[in-house]
């Protein structure tokens, strides 16, 4: 079954000096995110980025998918911290995505875990999203 989510945002002004704000999500667990070009061009300020929440959501996807394929191979994991940093470049776009994850998966081998985190970064639908992305990169580790 196919399932929708959105996003309302209002923004006012041009570009360089306007402003916007996320004001609310289908889930309803969060709004009134502030958002404006120099905190999605410099310093964040307070305010969050469409960057920012990409981030969030190719890690959440990411750790999703490599949680599943885990568990499918024989090896459900004990936790996965997974971070994601996107890169935007002014008059460019999205130019990298890095995504580094730890995992704490008993009895697999770090090449194992190495290729399913693999699969799970090819794979993952945000990542499919994001196939666009010059450079999606990857550092999978196992702990303990």
């Amino acid at each position: 079954m196919a399932t929708e989510r959105r996003a309302q945002v209002t923004w006012q002004g041009d570009l360089m000096s306007g402003s916007g704000t996320i004001d609310s999500v289908t889930s309803g667990v969060f709004g009134g995110l502030a958002v404006n070009w120099r905190s999605r061009s410099e310093e964040p300020g307070g305010n969050t980025s469409p960057e920012e929440l990409i981030a969030a959501a190719h890690a959440a996807c990411f750790s999703m998918a490599l949680s599943h394929g885990l568990a499918q191979a024989g090896h459900p994991a004990e936790r996965l911290e997974t971070a994601a940093t996107v890169t935007f470049q002014p008059g460019e776009g999205i130019t990298k995505i890095e995504l580094t994850v730890d995992g704490h998966v008993p009895g697999m081998s770090d090449d194992d875990f190495r290729a399913a985190a693999e699969n799970a970064k090819e794979n993952c639908p945000v990542s499919k999203a994001l196939a666009g992305v010059p450079n999606i990169t990857l550092d999978a580790n196992l702990r303990g």
